[in-house]
């Protein structure tokens, strides 16, 4: 017999993969894939956080002050008056995925809602933004209106078109600008009086409606509408002011009508002397209306947050509001309920007094 060699043996490979390493590594670039695949798919929801708090009687990110006045008494104001803000993830040019989801679910202070609770279908990131500028800029204008009258100066208000239903005989003749005087011999000085003289008619009547437009008065006639079982002319007013001198909000990029009580509060007290907070942070928020009705907002919880992460002890939030802030009112900040403009204005003083005590809470 021959004897045979012993085999050969080769030593093994450190850097060649084994077996576990090839599934784990394989199970780990699926992982990836996915993970970036979820990324991109894009959901109908939205997330909302809280967002900056900005003093009203502070200067802008352009070292502007927010309220500017020009041809009447002004002071300096110190305190805070902050009006609140919430960070929108979702809609039309900013949507949502997996991840974005699963981290608002997990933090406390974020609430994930439809999509179209915020954003109507087929609506352009440009439509929300144009929108939300003229509300803050419809905002501002009420603000500074209420605040004057508070002080017992005289505010002139007009209407003007906004805009004009297609399908209504008004849209031949009225345009977008015109300011509304006068309906059939009646002088217009409040929507009750349009109301009033439109809705003494029925739908098919012809009506006289003298126009400011270009500068110049002018008088058009046009028929009335039936609108759901109301006359009407069919078209969209909105309010403009004449005001004894000029006052100027600078809100920067913020959209949207909900830092009006808020502006309320700071333009009367740059218009007075002394300091209307006592040197105290107060946040807040609520719309304003031309009545000084302060109104319900959006995303109360996030400003609450927003609000004492600023430093806040104090925040005015609408009535209406205050189902929202059941049980969800952080530690260390009172949150004052407010119906009108002159609610808040006492609230507020009481503060600076230290008699927030008394003040009618929610949460």
């Amino acid at each position: 017999m021959t004897d045979l060699p012993p085999p050969m043996t080769t030593a093994a490979d450190p850097f060649r993969p084994t077996r576990r390493s090839r599934t784990l590594l394989a199970a780990a670039f699926i992982g990836m894939t996915l993970a970036a695949i979820l990324a991109l798919i894009p959901l109908p929801y939205a997330v909302l956080r809280p967002g900056p708090a900005v003093n009203t009687l502070g200067t802008g990110s352009d070292g502007k002050p927010l309220v500017e006045v020009s041809g009447a008494p002004h002071f300096a104001a110190k305190g805070a008056l902050d009006f609140t803000t919430v960070s929108v993830q979702g809609g039309p040019g900013g949507r949502v995925n997996v991840w974005d989801l699963i981290g608002a679910w997990i933090d406390p202070d974020d609430e994930v809602y439809p999509e179209a609770a915020f954003f109507p279908t087929g609506v352009t990131a440009k439509e929300v933004k144009d929108e939300n500028a003229a509300e803050m800029s419809g905002s501002q204008e009420a603000a500074i209106a209420v605040a004057l009258r508070s002080l017992g100066k005289t505010v002139t208000q007009r209407y003007a078109v906004a805009d004009v239903a297609a399908t209504a005989p008004a849209h031949a003749v009225l345009r977008r600008g015109d300011r509304i005087l006068a309906i059939d011999g009646t002088t217009i000085g409040a929507l009750t009086d349009i109301r009033r003289v439109v809705q003494a008619h029925r739908p098919g009547d012809t009506l006289a409606v003298t126009i400011e437009r270009d500068g110049s008065r002018q008088t058009v006639t046009t028929r009335t509408i039936d609108a759901g079982g109301r006359t009407a002319i069919g078209i969209v007013l909105t309010t403009d002011y004449e005001f004894p001198f000029a006052v100027t909000i600078n809100a920067g990029d913020v959209g949207g009508p909900s830092a009006g009580l808020m502006f309320t509060l700071a333009v009367r007290d740059v218009l007075t002397s002394g300091d209307l907070t006592g040197g105290r942070r107060i946040a807040g928020t609520g719309t304003i209306d031309d009545t000084g009705a302060v109104g319900p907002i959006g995303g109360i919880r996030q400003k609450v947050v927003g609000a004492k992460e600023s430093g806040a002890q104090f925040f005015l939030a609408p009535a209406q509001n205050c189902p929202d802030l059941a049980g969800r009112v952080p530690d260390d900040i009172q949150v004052v309920k407010v119906e009108t403009f002159t609610d808040a204005l006492a609230d507020v003083q009481a503060i600076a007094a230290g008699k927030a005590g008394g003040l009618p809470s929610c949460g």
